[in-house]
């Protein structure tokens, strides 16, 4: 087996993050209910869009921001998900290789526009999100480039992304090629409506394929169908391939789950919580650099937990400073 050149590959959604000021009159008006999340059609993206005040755009999406944050800590990334040939497509491909990520598949010459998610920010820092997923589901099996990922310690999955047909088709292709080349798979849940919608699927694919799961309390518990945390790690505990559970609980920190243990890791302190948009994100980033790069789980936990603390201190779902700063000595 070659050394790996890579330390994660991410396959997910490719989605711009344009984000706006906005007062409550203007939600009003646009007909949005602050705070709120929804998954929105293309006439109401560019109905939104259009009534948006002047905006930020930068490319954004879990998985994506994912390996952003790996390569923020000094690791080597990339990322494979579907743009189409637009204005923000050139956004997302420029910034995401701007931060150090290498970003090699090819755009859409045809069909849906690129991904975005239209953020309005009102003055008490509440984000209201709208987002249409576009050219994201369009991935295919095409796409997967297998000796990138052959190329990968960690081929890393988001759960969003198991929707249409020919995008499941592609991350299975991707968990075969990792397999094939004796690297490991991580996957995320992403979200409780995802775990709801592909119960039966999710379960038999961490059964099966998966090396390293993530998940918070809501998603680990609906994946289980319990109501506590403790049966939901009992039911974990020890399930076919999955090595790894990694289980996140906001400000009461994390838990890491093996066969024989069960590793508590506090969250790193805060001195004020901005926005939580991307801490998962970017949990998952710490953890499997440190992975990567010979920390024990505790050690991972760590540094996952002073990355998410990083993002949720600032509006952003990406680091604004070097993560590589936050790195102490592997195997602690």
């Amino acid at each position: 087996m070659t050394a790996p050149t890579l330390d994660v590959v991410a396959v997910g959604s490719a989605i711009v993050d344009v984000i706006a000021a906005a007062a409550e009159a203007d939600l009003d008006e646009l007909g949005l209910v602050k705070g709120t999340m929804a998954l929105i059609d293309a006439a109401r993206a560019d109905e939104l869009y259009a009534g948006m005040g002047p905006a930020i755009e930068a490319s954004g999406g879990s998985a994506a921001n994912t390996v952003a944050g790996v390569a923020s800590f000094g690791g080597s990334a990339a990322f494979i998900g579907r743009v189409r040939d637009d204005q923000l497509g050139q956004v997302f491909a420029h910034d995401i290789r701007a931060v150090g990520v290498a970003y090699e598949t090819a755009p859409a010459t045809t069909g849906p526009a690129t991904a975005r998610c239209l953020v309005f920010v009102t003055p008490d820092a509440q984000r209201t999100m709208t987002t249409y997923l576009g050219a994201a589901t369009g991935l295919e099996p095409a796409d997967i480039d297998t000796d990138v990922i052959g190329a990968a310690r960690f081929t890393y999955l988001e759960g969003y992304l198991w929707d249409p047909p020919e995008a499941i088709a592609a991350l299975r292709r991707a968990i075969a090629a990792a397999h094939d080349a004796g690297r490991l798979v991580a996957f995320t849940l992403s979200d409780p409506f995802c775990v709801d919608r592909h119960r039966k699927d999710f379960v038999q694919l961490i059964d099966e394929d998966v090396d390293v799961l993530f998940a918070n309390e809501a998603e680990i518990m609906s994946l289980f169908e319990v109501s506590s945390l403790t049966d939901a790690v009992e039911a974990v505990r020890g399930r076919g391939r999955a090595r790894t559970v990694v289980v996140t609980m906001g400000a009461l920190g994390s838990l890491v789950v093996t066969a024989d243990a069960t590793i508590e890791c506090p969250a790193a302190a805060v001195e004020r919580v901005v926005d939580t948009t991307g801490a998962g994100d970017l949990y998952a980033a710490g953890f499997l650099y440190g992975l990567s790069t010979g920390h024990e789980l505790d050690g991972c936990a760590r540094l996952a937990s002073l990355a998410a603390a990083e993002v949720i201190s600032h509006v952003g779902a990406r680091p604004l400073v070097p993560l590589s700063g936050l790195v102490g000595p592997a195997g602690g």
